[in-house]
């Protein structure tokens, strides 16, 4: 314990497809990490960065008896969300006939609902409820045009059907805060695009991020920890494989370690021009620059759970160093009435790992984000004891396993 003692973390936190300003995550961690801390007997306390122009905060911690100091940085990628989220509502409706094609055609639909069923449903729903939204506005149109036209449709009623067609989609575009079928078919649409390749402005962003993080791993600390939540996991896996490949990852430097949550790189790299990705999750894979523990749960219905996203992609080389696959295991490790109260609000439960588990065990190992991000004990020691998920799904499933364009 005492090789592994940390006193000084930096934690990276690369959100998923979010369009809100990196500030809900502060918030986030101040309210949970005051509710886990009455829980587990941490003492966790915010503050501004001592340095530092981008967003982030401070932490200073006293958790397991030991006093540890932590600057927290969100890697930003939201203006590039919100960008891709511009298109109008015809716009939205080709999106999902592509998306819903290149999905389809690849086969990669078909193998992706092969491992979990759950996030692959939450793809379809977006196109379900725009299919839906768009049958109601047209009822709502024939509905109009027939009632002015009395016993059959005129030209003001065609008008008028028109405008009731035009009203009815935009209430729904407007509404979306609540149905978030727009936002997912972004989303998906983000990655279907261009087959699984990065935009180029991701490409240039995550460029940057290499550049933050080695930074980092040159100053004088003992833990390098980067979380990629949701889409942020499949960024992370590429911003640490390239670091890797650069040799920027000194071997007498800080820890480096990698906290996949909730991932949902499958969603990409089964796609035909995923290469880059497949190259990287093979570095990660085999790599003991880093330790790379994923934790996921089978109750969150929008993560490929359990899934080891190097087997799966069907790019595992040996020797395989990572990564450790463990179960956040909602079911056990949230009270029965929390359970019953979180399960039906998927979004909610997609953000779960980030939040406060009113029913750990008392082990040390058991996944705890306020004592993996603050706590004395690095990534690697934390878990040291702990043996993947009896179920792990590891079997090679994507059709595509090319890693050179």
């Amino acid at each position: 314990m005492a090789a592994a003692q940390v006193r000084r973390r930096r934690v990276f936190y690369i959100p998923g497809y979010d369009p809100i300003p990196p500030r809900r995550y502060r918030e986030l961690y101040r309210a949970e990490s005051a509710i886990q801390g009455a829980l587990r007997g941490h003492e966790i306390a915010l503050r501004p960065r001592r340095k530092g122009e981008r967003f982030g905060w401070g932490v200073d911690a006293r958790i397991e008896g030991e006093t540890v100091e932590i600057e927290f940085e969100v890697l930003v990628w939201s203006d590039i969300v919100r960008s891709s989220m511009g298109p109008g509502i015809a716009s939205t409706y080709w999106q999902m006939c592509r998306t819903a094609w290149v999905y389809a055609s690849t086969g990669a639909l078909w193998r992706l609902m092969g491992l979990r069923k759950g996030p692959v449903i939450a793809a379809l729903y977006p196109v379900a409820m725009l299919l839906a939204q768009l049958l109601a506005a047209l009822l709502v149109a024939l509905g109009l045009a027939w009632g002015v036209g009395a016993v059959a449709p005129n030209p003001l009623g065609v008008l008028v059907g028109i405008a009731g067609f035009v009203v009815v989609l935009r209430w729904f575009r407007k509404k979306d805060g609540k149905f978030f079928a727009y936002y997912l078919m972004h989303d998906y649409g983000f990655s279907a695009r261009f087959k699984g390749a990065n935009p180029p402005a991701l490409e240039a962003r995550m460029a940057d991020f290499a550049g933050i993080v080695a930074t980092a791993l040159a100053d004088d600390i003992d833990e390098v920890l980067v979380v990629g939540h949701s889409s942020g996991a499949h960024i992370a896996v590429s911003v640490l494989a390239d670091l890797i490949r650069a040799g920027k990852v000194p071997p007498t430097g800080p820890c480096l370690s990698f906290l996949s949550l909730g991932q949902v790189v499958p969603m990409v790299s089964f796609l035909p021009d995923a290469h880059r990705l497949r190259a990287d999750l093979g570095v990660l894979g085999s790599t003991r620059a880093l330790a790379w523990v994923d934790v996921s749960a089978p109750g969150d219905g929008c993560a490929f759970a359990l899934c080891d996203p190097v087997a799966v992609s069907g790019v595992a080389v040996c020797p395989r160093t990572g990564p450790l696959i463990l179960s956040a295991a909602f079911t056990q490790t949230l009270q029965p009435e929390t359970w019953a109260r979180l399960r039906r609000r998927y979004f909610r439960l997609h953000f779960q790992y980030l939040c406060a588990f009113d029913n750990l065990p008392k082990r040390r190992d058991a996944y705890d984000y306020f004592a993996v991000t603050a706590g004395p004990l690095t990534l690697a020691e934390r878990f040291a004891t702990r043996t993947p998920s009896r179920s792990l799904i590891d079997r090679p499933a994507s059709r595509y396993t090319s890693t050179a364009a």
